[in-house]
């Protein structure tokens, strides 16, 4: 394993029994058919899970609805650009060529999916307690407490609460199509709640972004229906 991917396990603390994992992890589909898309959803699932965990522990006065908001603001592309950044990813990145010609390498959507791809190949190569230690590592410098401020509601976390207030399942979400070239791509992404039989689509530059959007667009079909 060269120099780069080396140092990077050190900043991790993780040392990859499969170093293929640590690779495809940090693989863009515009570089190869072998990219880090499926760690990525895998790693998004972990991570989430471990804030909650981590905000269940720390913010035990905290009610459910401002938990939400709380998680929504540490995992979402802002921060988890930032990390990825303090991380060294954009030097490792593994990017097609007019992707990496186009900035690539210092995109919030890109890098974000990469750190999220990270952490689910940590869960791969060692298990769930690996990934969530990296996860607190990775959030070590977050100062967590009951006055920390909420996020504002995003268009996913309002759907998550309108439903959980109906004691209803969450949503689905799918990427339906990946629409135009692999360095300037829209994901077209289905939100499904099967229990209404309902489906909505929403469209963005990045799989995040598309869900946001099918989020909304479920959100102002149930209001429609609700008047």
């Amino acid at each position: 394993m060269d120099g780069g991917l080396s140092a990077l396990q050190g900043r991790l603390q993780h040392s990859f029994s499969d170093p293929q994992l640590l690779l495809r992890a940090l693989t863009h589909r515009s570089f190869s058919a072998d990219h880090n898309e499926r760690l990525e959803f895998l790693g998004d699932s972990v991570l989430n899970l471990a804030v909650a965990a981590l905000l269940y522990d720390r913010l035990r006065a905290m009610p459910e609805g401002d938990l939400s908001r709380v998680r929504a603001n540490l995992v979402k592309q802002d921060t988890l650009h930032q990390l990825a950044l303090e991380l060294g990813l954009p030097a490792v990145i593994r990017l097609g060529e007019g992707e990496s010609r186009s900035g690539g390498h210092k995109r919030p959507s890109i890098l974000a999916d990469c750190l999220e791809a990270v952490i689910g190949a940590v869960h791969l190569d060692a298990g769930y307690t690996a990934a969530e230690a990296l996860v607190h590592r990775l959030l070590r410098n977050v100062e967590i407490n009951p006055q920390m401020p909420a996020a504002a509601k995003d268009p996913k976390t309002e759907l998550q609460e309108w439903l959980q207030g109906r004691k209803m399942k969450l949503p689905v979400y799918r990427v339906a199509a990946t629409l135009g070239a692999a360095h300037k791509q829209t994901f077209d992404v289905e939100c499904e709640i099967p229990e209404l039989g309902a489906a909505e689509r929403g469209i963005g530059g990045s799989r995040r972004a598309g869900e946001q959007a099918a989020a909304a667009a479920m959100l102002l079909a149930l209001k429609a229906r609700t008047k």
